[in-house]
Formats: structure tokens, sequence, C-alpha cells
């Protein structure tokens, strides 16, 4: 493990080791691995030709990923791994290619702090070769040796490599090996006196020699392009066409002495911008020119060189050029087979246990893990797997220590800003303008980060969303979103860039965000459930966070209430509780939601405190009141639920409708079913009336009328697009006709419950639920009853009193059917229990009716017909079963 030097003196402690650790990335071994042993495979063949300039290139793989995610490392460790079995990390095990031909690794890192050029990136390249094989290269070394009289002039060779450093990392050899290049030259074309100062003399007389095909220069004839590279200008440009001469050189290496070259290229976002590609275009020269030699590109963003867009600022272009560059990037190596469909990879996060197992190894005393397991795990979560924040937290770990602190939890409780620089350091300022306002979004579209960010074109977000830090789903309803360690810094660290927001800045862009999210739902073709949904919970957040207006929101809450889906909306509480309209509106549909999953006495509660803040508008207000009104009913509390619901219908507003229906609901419950009956004739569809009717004449026994209502409101509720509305109807259908026709019902239930697959309505479910354990009324009675157990403990948690009683009327009907008394007895008992507030009472006198028993007391309900009529109908279901 190398020494990490930054976290070596942040301490007096020196008992403290800290290493650089490297976690596995195995997987991306495995891919260097299975790549390079094709690559070895296709130039040792013997069709293979260095000087062929037309073939497709696939001697290049590239990995990227976001600042911080550890390219550099993997960059350094592949050198170490690729150099001998010393540099290798034992978990990678031993690699698949042979022995022959000899691998020399030689990384450069191209980051503008390194001051590489292109000069600087070939001589690397040559002095890495002259050091591995130690004997001239002619071709090349005659060419150099003219450019560098022509580019250097009063400087040699020698002092350039000495003060730039590169003679101390790869020795001394290469003017030596230049010079004696020349001067076998020289000495085959018998040119007199010393060559030291006639460079150009002697590039003359050896292009007029090779142009002329003499004898004496016929181990350089077969460089067929070497004569037009020594008569071109020997400007930079031309050197970057030199790369050409090194690869034949290497061709023509005797068997025991070929070596192929792996070119590690680090940091090559700093080649130039997306706009100025000038030593981007020399380096993929480089590589085109070098097919024998191994190329790995890392770097922040992935090579576009398969792209014909880029025809006129790169020389080859396209994906016949590069076919391997053309495939989407694979998010994970393959470990298996060829490489040769993608050759680019998406370096990802570290695993929960690569983060805890890097912070282990990072800091160590007296050979134990100087973080502990507690503060790790709190480290790796926060870091959502990237490097870069563990290293930074390794540093704030040390910084405390040095304050005299002992580091705990609470301590990383925080961002840091340093994330932000890195992240947007490479970017353009409308590319860092779009990165901001799109970390408003949890996902966003081309559409939405253009227009949050207040640009009229969207080419800086076609950009940004090709960066490693956004992630891609296709199948997702908007398709990118960034990694989320890097959205959640850059909306709460405070950081020190240049062109950092304001909170007015941050303002202005919400506002943009949630008009454009607005404008996308309203401008949608027909109803779109899930954009609706996409779009309220964006939308929401956003007005809660910037405490904005409520705008269209209103009109996407109640188009989300009129469906009756009830999706999750998952946002978080405020902390106290509603203190504008938007977290009250939050606060309002996410209880509509959770109460298909909570007792509805804690609906209650929970709209009340939403009402008592004042903070909803009057229609939304009016919409709390309504579903009040409604989980009241459900508990079975009437006058509750009677006094909402004539407080909404008397408003005269939206809900006025459902309110009406609500209070047909309690007439019935009440057992006035003349005034119920008044109430649904008059309901049309915005009070749902076919349905009502439904309920009223099923009450009666008059299963073929009920059957027709509902089918009535299911047609209706298909014609104007309203599942949650088709699904109700369909489940009261199915409960109607399992009375009647238990062969018909099974597919009727089937199709309730393919209706409500994907909504979230429990009463309904309740409802086919009982549906189907009354299909099977009169079979075997410890099934029916096991299952009738089961059902009454999950409505009982709900507190749905209606369920609870649909469910007690079928056992009953179950009993009747086996003609067993004393269940019979038992369930009627549990009814009278469930009715002894007065409402719902009729259901008590339908079970009587069922059974066959007289009424133990004279009835307070006023039927819509004869009560002869309504017990003779009823029991004259059990008969047909029996």
């Amino acid at each position: 493990m190398a020494r990490d030097l930054r976290a070596l003196f942040s301490t007096n402690d020196r008992q403290m080791e800290a290493g650089e650790a490297f976690t596995d990335r195995h997987g991306q071994w495995q891919f260097v691995q299975t790549a390079l042993a094709e690559h070895l495979a296709r130039v040792t063949a013997p069709n293979f030709d260095v000087e062929d300039l037309e073939a497709p290139r696939t001697n290049v793989i590239a990995f990227y990923g976001v600042g911080g995610i550890g390219k550099s490392t993997l960059s350094r460790t592949l050198e170490a791994a690729l150099a001998g079995a010393d540099g290798r990390p034992a978990r990678w095990g031993e690699p698949s290619w042979p022995a022959r031909p000899a691998l020399l690794p030689v990384r450069i890192d191209l980051a503008r702090s390194a001051g590489t050029d292109f000069e600087r990136v070939l001589l690397t390249i040559r002095l890495a070769l002259a050091a591995h094989l130690g004997r001239p290269l002619p071709a090349f070394d005659i060419a150099l040796r003219r450019y560098w009289e022509h580019q250097h002039p009063g400087e040699s060779l020698e002092e350039y490599l000495a003060r730039g450093g590169l003679a101390g990392r790869f020795g001394k050899a290469l003017p030596q090996q230049v010079q004696a290049a020349l001067g076998d030259v020289a000495q085959a074309l018998m040119l007199p006196g010393s060559i030291g100062g006639a460079v150009g003399q002697l590039t003359g007389a050896l292009t007029q020699a090779l142009r002329e095909r003499r004898q004496t220069v016929r181990a350089l004839a077969g460089c067929a392009r070497l004569a037009d590279l020594l008569e071109a200008e020997p400007d930079v440009d031309a050197l970057s066409y030199y790369p050409h001469l090194l690869a034949w050189e290497l061709a023509q290496l005797p068997a025991d002495k070929q070596v192929v070259p792996v070119i590690l290229l680090d940091t090559f976002e700093d080649t130039g911008t997306r706009t100025h590609r000038d030593l981007e275009r020399l380096l993929q020269r480089l590589v085109w020119l070098m097919p024998g030699a191994f190329f790995i590109v890392t770097g922040r963003s992935r090579l576009q060189w398969a792209d014909p867009a880029l025809e006129g600022q790169l020389d080859f272009t396209g994906p016949a050029a590069w076919p391997g560059l053309a495939e989407q990037a694979v998010p994970a190596p393959r470990t298996a087979g060829t490489t040769t469909g993608g050759r680019q990879v998406l370096i990802g996060d570290f695993s929960a246990d690569d983060c805890d197992d890097y912070l282990a190894r990072r800091l160590v005393k007296d050979g134990q893990p100087l973080i502990g397991p507690e503060l790790r795990a709190v480290i790796t979560a926060r870091s959502h797997g990237l490097p870069l924040y563990l290293d930074l937290s390794v540093m704030r770990f040390l910084e405390l220590r040095r304050a005299g602190r002992t580091p705990a939890p609470e301590d990383f409780d925080a961002d840091f800003p340093a994330l932000i620089t890195r992240t947007v350091a490479d970017l353009t300022p409308d590319e860092r303008h779009i990165l901001r306002s799109v970390s408003l979004f949890d996902a966003f579209d081309l559409e939405l980060a253009t227009r949050t960010a207040g640009l009229t074109h969207q080419a800086a977000a076609a950009r940004l969303i090709e960066r490693p830090f956004v992630r891609h789903d296709p199948f997702a309803l908007w398709s990118y979103n960034l990694h989320a360690l890097i959205r959640s810094t850059l909306r709460t660290a405070d950081d020190a860039t240049d062109d950092r927001w304001t909170d007015a800045d941050w303002t202005a862009a919400a506002t943009r965000a949630l008009a454009a999210l607005g404008e996308q739902w309203r401008a949608a073709a027909g109803p779109d459930r899930r954009l609706l949904v996409g779009c309220l919970r964006q939308g929401l957040a956003l007005a809660r966070d910037h405490r904005l207006d409520l705008g269209w929101l209103t009109d996407a809450a109640h188009a989300y209430t009129d469906d009756y889906v009830w999706e999750p909306l998952p946002l978080p509480d405020a902390a106290d509780g509603p203190a504008t309209a938007a977290d009250a509106l939050a606060e309002l549909l996410a209880t509509l939601a959770r109460r298909q999953h909570e007792h509805r006495s804690r609906t209650v509660e929970r709209l009340t405190a939403v009402l008592d803040t004042g903070h909803l508008p009057a229609e939304l207000t009016e919409m709390a009141l309504y579903f009040r009104a409604k989980a009241h009913r459900d508990l079975g509390e009437s006058v509750a639920s009677r006094d909402g619901m004539q407080q909404v219908a008397a408003s005269g507003g939206r809900y006025a409708p459902d309110a009406a229906r609500g209070l047909a609901h309690l007439a019935r419950a009440a057992g006035d079913f003349p005034t119920a009956l008044t109430t649904a004739q008059s309901l049309g569809w915005p009070g749902r009336g076919h349905r009502v009717l439904g309920d009223i004449t099923f009450a009666h026994g008059d299963m073929t009328g009920a059957a027709a209502a509902y089918t009535a409101a299911r047609t209706e509720a298909e014609e104007h697009g309203n599942a949650g509305e088709r699904a109700i109807a369909q489940a009261h259908l199915a409960l109607t006709l399992a009375y009647t026709d238990p062969v018909r019902a099974e597919s009727e239930v089937a199709y309730a419950e393919q209706l409500l697959a994907g909504l979230d309505q429990r009463a309904t479910m309740f409802t086919a639920q009982v549906a189907d354990l009354i299909r099977h009324a009169g079979c075997d009675g410890r099934d029916v009853i096991s299952r009738a157990d089961s059902l009454r403990a999950e409505i009982g948690a709900s507190g749905i009193t209606a369920a609870a009683l649909l469910l007690e009327l079928a056992v009953v009907f179950h009993h009747a059917v086996l003609d067993d008394e004393a269940e019979i007895r038992e369930g009627l008992a549990r009814l009278t229990e469930l009715t002894r507030t007065g409402d719902y009472a009729y259901y008590r006198d339908i079970a009587h009716h069922l059974a066959g028993r007289t009424l133990p007391a004279a009835t307070a309900v006023q039927w819509a017909s004869e009560e002869a009529t309504v017990r003779a109908r009823w029991l004259a279901l059990v008969t047909p079963r029996r």
C-alpha cells in the first residue's frame, strides 16, 4: 500500500499509519485482462499490419466516472499490476495473457497541473521503450532529432530531459540511442565529417536515398511513409504522425524482443473542451497510428470518438472507425467472454463493504483501524459510495483529532463544499448553471433542465447528461438523475466557487422548475396518471422547500383525488408541522394515501391537524373536510360525518357532488332508504349516481337491479377514464353476482382484482375479498371460516365499518346455506354488536332474512319497497345455494 502523505502530514501521531487504500475493483481488472488478451491475439496474428491506416481500431478501452470515484488510483494500480506480480493486488490473481510478447506499461498523467503536452507524451513513450529495449529505433529517432533541432534550437535533448524530470524516471539512454541511429545512417550513406551539426544534411540525403530506393538504406526502405515525414515541416502537427514510425519500428523487432506498449492516459478530461479538441486530436492520432499498442484511458467523460458529429474536429470518427466505442458504455465490467461489443466502462460507486474496507485500512494504529466501526458506518451511509467523500471524511477525522476532539458520528452530518468544486471543475458556465438547476429535481429530462436553467437552447443540457455523475434510466418517467451525494451537496453545501448561487438564485430556479413541471403535466395529450403523480411529488417538494405559491398544484391535487387510485406520495414530514400552504397540501395528500394503510381514526386526526393550521386555501379546505367526513362515516361516526358532508354540500364547490353522495350513504346507513333513493336519482356522474343506486338496490336484495346499476357505473367510469371508480364498481358487481351466480362471479372477482392491481384502494379490496368468500359459501366450512377470520382481523385494523358489516353478512349467508343454527346465532350477535349505535341496522335485518329468522324487535329501517319483498328476495338467495 502506498503512503498517503497528505494524511501523514496532518498529525503528530507517529504511531499512526496512513495508507492510500485501494478497494478491490476486481471487475475492472477482469475487463482489462479480457480486452488485453484479445488485443495480443490480434497483434500477433500473421495478417496483422501496423501500416494499415484504414482498418477499424479496437486498441483502446476507457474507464470514466465522476471526480473522486477512484479513476487515477485504478490507473496507477493497473500500471503496477501490468509491470509485474509485485504491484498486483493479491485478490486480482494471475493474468490471463501469454508471457510473449512482453508488456510495457507507460502511465501518463494528462492533468493540467502536470503540464503535459503532446511532445512530452510522445517523449515519455519513447523513453520507456529506450529503457526497456536498450536499442535505437532509427526511423523514429532520426525524425525526432530533426524535429528537435527545429523546435528547440540551442537546447539539447539531454538538457530538456534532465530539466523536465523524465531522465530521472527513465534514465539517459535515449539521447545516446538517437545519436547512434544518426551515426549508423550517416555511415550507411557514407556522409563525410561529424554528424552532430548536420542533421538537415543527413535527413536530406536519407530522403533522397529512400526515394531512389538505394540498397544502402534497405533497413529503412520498408517504412513506406518515412520519406514523406522527413520532408514535412517539422512542427507539432508533423510530430503527431511520428507514432507511425514508432509502430513500424516495433513491428521490426525480433521475436525475442517483441514488446507491446500498454499506455495509460489518465485525467483525459484535461485534454481540452468539447469545442477545443486540439490536444485530443493529437492523442487520437497517436492511438490510431499505433495499432499494436494498447491504450487505457481514464477520465470523467466517455470517449466520443465514435460520434460522426465530431468529423472535422478529430481525424478519425464514427462507429466504423471505433466500433467498440460506439456501443453503450457498460455499467459493470464483464468477467468472461469478449469485450468487443463495448469498450467503455462507467466506474461505479463503492459498495458498503468496499467503503468500510477503505476507511478501515486508510488510517491504522497498532494494527487496528483508527476509525471505529460505528463511525465508519455513518460515513459509509452518507458517502453514497463516492470515494472522494470517504477521502474528505478521513481528512475531517484527522482535523478533529488535531483540534483535541474525539470524532463522533454527528461531526459527519455535513457536506463537503470541495465535492462541488471537484464536480464543476471541467464544466462550462452553462453546464454548471444547469447542474445546479437540475439538482432541484429527483429526476429530469432535457426540457425540464433547460427551462429550469432559464435557457433558450438545450445544447448545454445535452452535454451535461453525458457526464458520469448523471445517471440514465430509459424506462423512468424522466430519464436522468444526479448522483445522490452530488445532488445533496449542491443543494446544501456553502461552496466557494466563483459562480455559486445566492438564496434568491435558488428561489428563482425553483420557481422556474415548478412552472416547467406544471406545463409538462398540462401539456399531456390525455390523462396520464404516472405523469400526474410524478409532477405532484416533485412539485410539492419544490413548493415546500422554497415556500412557493401552489399554482397548478391545486388542480393537480384535485386530479389526484378524482381517480381514487391513491399512489403514495413519499414526502418527508415538515419538522415542526405544516408551516405553508405547500406543507399543508403535502400533508393532506399524504394522509389520503396513507389512510389505505392505517386506521381511519388516525386519518381523522391527521386531517383535523391539517385543517387546524389554516394554511389550506378554500377549495383545498373543502377537500380536507370532505375526506374527514368520509373517514368519520367509515368509522360509523354518522353525526360527525353528516356535519362535515352538509358543510361541503352547502358550499356548492368542487366536492359538493361527492358530499351529496356521502349524505345518500349516510341516509342509507340510518335506514332511510327513501331519502337515499331520492338523492341517488339526482347525483349523476359527478356524484357517482349509478353506484349509489346499486348500493340501495343491493340492500333490498334486488341483485338483478343492483348488477345493472353497477355495470352502468363501471361503463360510465370507463367512458370518463376513471380507473379508481371503475374498480369500485367492478368489485361491487362481483359482490352482487357472488350471491346469485358463483360461477360467473369467479371471473368477475378476478377482473376486479385485475383492475385493483396498481391501485391502492383498501376498502374496495375488502369488497372483492368478501365477494370471493361469498362465492364459496356453503363449501368446506373450515376453509371459509379460516379466511373470514383472517379478513376480519385486517378489516378491524383498518376501522372500515362497512367492510366489517359486509363480511359478517357473508358469514351468516355461509352458515345459513349450511343451516348451522349455532353459527348463525353467533353471526347475528356480531352484526347486532356492530349496529348497536343504530347505524347500518338494516344489515342485522338482512341477516335475519337470510337465515329465515324473525326479527327480535320492531325495526327502524324505512325500506324503499315492501319489507316482505326484501325478506323474500334475501331468503331466496339461500335455497338455491343449498
